[in-house]
């Protein structure tokens, strides 16, 4: 920044032609002479200083006046081409740094010139709804995409506590790469921003886990419906951690939550205590980890945030990976590889970690576009989009009442959001002695 303030401080051409200028305008003689002027790069730079001559009343021939106003103009040049050539290298483009422009205005970021013959952000800002329709429409379809193709994968290699450290493993890959290449620019943490963020970090960990092994349990539409009770598990969390009290309007939007998934379960064809037992743990790990991690965003952008969360959260899981299916894992990978090949085998490991990463980045970004209400409605919209399109891919049958219940559910779900905005001015927190 000191350079830049540097750089912008030197003497503008308009000043030195202003000067040139007014000694002409004084209908007195000029003789123009070169003057050195050290630019604050270490430059010498020659310009047009004037001096008056002699004697006064003595005017200059046209030929004179002409010649004297072409020096001028050469020296401005000159001092203007030094200007310009002193600033590039101050402030390099290539840098992202500010610029000063030769008349000594406002500067401008350089890499808003480059944006602006963006013919897709060019659009974007012109019809910024289109962007946020854009970030919801490729949020559910790598989520939907990521819970077939998981799906399918537990269909012959059970081993849900491995798929998910790949997932995490994965998602380490592809941030590397947005923070080398500097499409996500990288925040350091610091000593207490990694001793707060580790219980954060278990928790999604364990809740990551947790989801896989009822994904592998049970039918897919099964695990979401159960998972719509997750505001019922953060409402009671909130309460404890921070006292956190809702208007009752909210509250009362959670009893068809709980009713529509009793509801669902009772008459689940796929149903186990495993698959249910692993959801609603989950639920419980992503509540609290939602309650603990939310001091956090106000220390780091949230993508940086979930980066880190997910670097953590995988030094979580591998132990989880041993201790649960390492005296099986290799039988199992080597009967994969079988059946569908290594080459193939490992493409999927490395696809489905990939849609289980850019659905969760895309949908922190779908969050900066939008209101939180309409990111929670979306995030219902999202549910039943899986349920459905699951539902579809792998021909589950689902009898009329979970049917019901699914959907009131979700509906119940979409009303906790809306009501939650709603009434967000009446939340309290009461304190604690």
């Amino acid at each position: 920044m000191a350079a830049m303030m540097n750089a912008c401080a030197m003497p503008s051409v308009s000043a030195v032609a202003g000067r040139v200028a007014s000694s002409k305008a004084n209908g007195v003689g000029a003789t123009v002479r070169a003057a050195p002027i050290r630019v604050s790069s270490g430059l010498r730079v020659t310009a047009a200083a004037t001096s008056a001559p002699a004697s006064r009343g003595v005017r200059m021939s046209a030929a004179s006046k002409t010649s004297a106003s072409a020096s001028a103009f050469t020296a401005a040049s000159a001092f203007s081409a030094a200007v310009k050539q002193a600033s590039a290298r101050r402030s390099p483009a290539g840098r992202g740094a500010v610029k000063c422009n030769a008349s000594g205005d406002a500067p401008a970021a350089s890499a808003d010139v480059g944006s602006s013959n963006n013919p897709i952000k060019k659009f974007f800002a012109k019809y910024p709804v289109a962007e946020t329709v854009m970030y919801f429409a490729v949020w559910y379809y790598l989520n939907i995409q990521f819970n077939i193709l998981n799906k399918q994968i537990y269909n012959y290699f059970p081993y849900p506590w491995f798929v998910s450290a790949i997932h995490l493993a994965v998602g380490l890959l592809i941030m590397t790469f947005f923070w080398t290449t500097k499409l996500v620019p990288f925040e350091k943490p610091d000593g207490p921003f990694l001793k707060a963020v580790t219980l954060p970090a278990f928790l999604h960990a364990f809740g990551h886990c947790l989801t896989n092994v009822s994904f592998a349990t049970v039918a897919v539409s099964f695990t979401h419906t159960i998972k719509t009770l997750e505001p019922v598990f953060t409402a009671i969390g909130s309460f404890m951690v921070y006292g956190t009290v809702y208007a009752w309007p909210v509250y009362a939007a959670l009893i068809p939550i709980m009713g529509g998934v009793a509801i669902a379960s009772a008459t689940e064809l796929s149903f186990t205590w495993l698959g249910f037992s692993t959801a609603m743990a989950s639920n419980v790990a992503f509540s609290a980890r939602a309650i603990f991690s939310k001091n956090l965003m106000k220390k780091m952008s949230p993508l940086n945030l979930y980066n880190f969360v997910t670097i953590i959260s995988l030094l979580f899981c591998i132990p989880f990976v041993f201790l649960f299916e390492g005296s099986t894992l290799a039988a199992g990978i080597a009967k994969a590889v079988e059946l569908k090949g290594a080459e193939e085998f490992v493409w999927i490991l490395l696809k489905v970690g990939a849609y289980y990463h850019l659905y969760n980045q895309v949908a922190y970004q779908a969050l900066g576009k939008v209101e939180p209400v309409t990111h929670a409605v979306g995030n219902v919209g999202k549910r039943i989009f899986v349920i459905g399109f699951s539902i579809l891919a792998f021909g589950n049958k689902i009898s009329t009442q979970t049917l019901i219940g699914s959907a009131i559910a979700v509906a119940g779900a979409f009303l906790y959001g809306v009501l939650k905005a709603k009434y967000a001015d009446q939340t309290k927190t009461l304190k604690r002695e």
